[in-house]
């Protein structure tokens, strides 16, 4: 990673341009080309320095729904648990924590009814329970990890 990515790591978790050609206008304010801001943001997931770009949605707003999720996982498995809970489309991200709880994702659903019904194809997949965290209320924080 130069310090090329680290700009664009760091300039894009402040926000992404909303307009006809928001790479352009992001780019330019890089000093980069669109195609090459493009083809860096693609590398940086590729390379695994990034595990997700694209906007954060209040779901719930649009008839969705989010829910956090833990699992308890032995150590020796939770590689393997890891991408069988990843191949489900509605997993938004998926990390490890010390903690009896190891295993910890965000769902994402269509409608709020999904939840339950994604939750138990998981617990059938991977054989281990699923533990439901929903949201009982949001808070704004401004996350910002300078890279």
């Amino acid at each position: 990673m130069d310090e090329i990515d680290r700009s664009i790591i760091n300039q894009l978790q402040r926000g992404f341009p909303i307009c006809e050609r928001p790479y352009e206008q992001a780019a330019k304010a890089l000093s980069i080309t669109e195609a090459e801001l493009i083809n860096r943001i693609a590398s940086l997931l590729e390379e695994k320095i990034l595990t997700r770009f694209g906007p954060m949605y209040q779901i719930e707003k649009a008839g969705g729904a989010f829910t956090l999720a833990a699992m308890s996982i032995p150590e020796d498995e939770f590689d393997k648990v890891a991408d069988q809970v990843n191949q489900f489309p509605e997993i938004a991200h998926n990390y490890e924590r010390a903690h009896k709880l190891n295993m910890w994702f965000v769902l994402g659903t269509e409608n709020p009814s999904e939840i339950a019904s994604t939750i138990k194809r998981i617990e059938k997949e991977t054989g281990y329970k699923v533990f439901n965290m929903p949201k009982l209320e949001e808070f704004y924080v401004g996350l910002y990890f300078p890279v």
